[in-house]
């Protein structure tokens, strides 16, 4: 989770610094909060799993698996909305310089 908060930290940096139009700024504002909404549901899920067994049992496991291949796939998500955001805007190289 700390990753995540440190990563959309630097994400919210580069949109201000590189002056994301709009559209583009809401999509990585989004997708910063769908990976924190999906860690935040993972670990309410793995908290209440531990909660209420005392031992291991198998669909605990697998139901413990899917939240956390959701919240993988909500990283992928914000991946791909960052390289298509911010990688035209770092490739253009100096037209991007301080304002």
């Amino acid at each position: 989770m700390r990753i995540h908060l440190c990563l959309a930290l630097a994400a919210l940096l580069l949109v201000a610094l590189l002056d994301v139009p709009l559209v583009q700024a809401l999509f990585v504002l989004l997708s910063i909060l769908l990976v924190l909404t999906g860690e935040l549901f993972n670990t309410a899920l793995e908290k209440t799993i531990d909660a209420t067994g005392a031992k291991p049992h198998p669909l605990a496991k697998a139901a413990k698996d899917c939240a956390a291949a959701a919240v993988l796939l909500c990283a992928l998500f914000a991946v791909v909305v960052g390289i298509a955001v911010f990688g035209p805007l770092i490739l253009e190289g100096p037209a991007w310089r301080w304002k």
